[in-house]
């Protein structure tokens, strides 16, 4: 019985530990979609501080392993985003945020809602919401609803 509440105990604190990254993600990707750069290199270095928050000590091996895979480059492309405030740039720097996100995202719990995987034909790119409504990042308003979920990753 005691192993069984540290296991949740374990888990529930490494959800702890990254459940800031999901949500600044999503604030870069909502930027992105309104097409505002200011915005999201502000939420971009909001998801770098999250990234670099985590404490590396408290994760278990296999998410310490998922995380440590990816964490590298989820930093240089949100410290990207971050810096320059031209939305071209910004998007394309996104796409590789995204896919990284998304292999995050199979391997360590990141949210307690379901997380879409949604894909642009046009970019050839995928992008992660919590929301079934196409809001395409890569082209905002001027392709706003090109796309279509690819998958979905259930909590």
């Amino acid at each position: 019985m005691a192993v069984v509440v540290l296991i949740a105990v374990s888990s529930q604190h490494l959800f702890a530990q990254v459940s800031n990254i999901l949500p600044s993600y999503y604030g870069v990707k909502d930027a992105l979609v309104a097409g505002d750069a200011n915005a999201a290199a502000a939420r971009a270095g909001e998801l770098l501080k999250a990234i670099d928050g985590v404490d590396m000590s408290k994760m278990p091996g296999k998410d310490h392993t998922a995380f440590m895979a990816v964490k590298d480059k989820l930093a240089f492309d949100a410290r990207h985003i971050s810096e320059k405030k031209e939305i071209g740039h910004q998007r394309e720097h996104f796409a590789s945020l995204s896919t990284n996100m998304m292999t995050l995202a199979k391997d360590v719990k990141l949210s307690e809602q379901a997380i879409y995987e949604d894909y642009c034909p046009m970019k050839k790119a995928t992008w992660l919401t919590n929301d079934q409504t196409i809001k395409n990042p890569y082209y905002g308003s001027s392709m706003l609803t090109c796309g279509k979920i690819k998958s979905t990753l259930k909590p």
